[in-house]
């Protein structure tokens, strides 16, 4: 066909994306992606004694930081990573503590016990938009994103999902807590409800005050809000260490995998 076998990998996978059904599910794309498993893990250009492997479990442990992109030669074993099974391993893992958690708790049932959830990479997956544009090594491309954003077609992460419906039923409410500016708020509002988050105590997006402050610095003041508000949060779920640093972060803190990005 006259592709390369990464942008010929990326052709097939849009094509399952288009093809696939994101109401209420995520979508079903095939795991074995041989042309993107590396033997051992690619030793990256940036990092010249890490592999692939070892590289990603330093960005998800929060010990490489302020990285701009990720290193070109792991791009497929990104692919491969996060369109394949051990993703949602990895996803499901968290989720599950997470039930386990808040299980455990022993609840006043006053309406003001709250969890917080991101949205990006957390409620919902931009993965089609990924799997279109690349897993990193480009730079963040703004307008390209905000137009997929803008589509409203994202699906559910499914294991967001569960922990989601779970807290729910335990009478847990929700707060959705995100970097998506105030202008995106009706198309966010549709997909969350298209997707399977259909009720929430709250959505917060990045309003213009927040212009020039890091992620850390606006989620840390919203969430000190809520608190003096009367909210306990109980709970807190993102994708990047930037959703739980800072203060007023909650009782307890769950960290899901992206190795795609990292957000200040």
């Amino acid at each position: 066909m006259g592709l390369e076998p990464f942008s010929f990998f990326l052709f097939l996978a849009t094509l399952a994306l288009v093809a696939a059904t994101s109401r209420g599910t995520y979508l079903e794309i095939p795991h074995q992606i041989h042309l993107l498993r590396p033997k051992s893990g690619a030793r990256t250009n940036d990092f010249p004694d890490l592999s692939c492997l070892s590289w990603r479990l330093a960005v998800e442990t929060n010990n490489i930081i302020g990285w701009k992109t990720t290193p070109e030669k792991c791009e497929g074993y990104l692919g491969h990573y996060m369109l394949g099974q051990q993703y949602r391993e990895d996803s499901e893992a968290v989720a599950y503590e997470a039930i386990v958690y808040a299980q455990s708790l022993e609840l006043a049932g006053d309406g003001r016990e709250i969890w917080i959830f991101d949205i990006d990479e957390t409620s919902l997956s931009n993965l089609p938009y990924y799997a279109k544009h690349g897993f990193g090594v480009e730079p963040f491309n703004s307008t390209l994103f905000n137009e997929w954003v803008n589509k409203g077609e994202a699906p559910s992460l499914p294991e967001s999902l569960k922990l989601y419906k779970k807290l729910l039923s335990l009478g847990i409410k929700i707060v959705f807590l995100t970097g998506r500016p105030e202008d995106q708020r009706s198309v966010t509002e549709n997909n969350l409800k298209n997707v399977g988050f259909y009720t929430w105590e709250n959505l917060i997006l990045k309003g213009s005050s927040y212009s020039g402050e890091t992620a850390v610095v606006y989620k840390s003041s919203e969430r000190k809000r809520l608190e003096k508000k009367g909210y306990r949060i109980i709970g807190n779920i993102g994708d990047q260490w930037s959703d739980l640093l800072g203060t007023n972060a909650g009782n307890r803190t769950f960290k899901l995998p992206d190795p795609m990005y990292y957000i200040s």
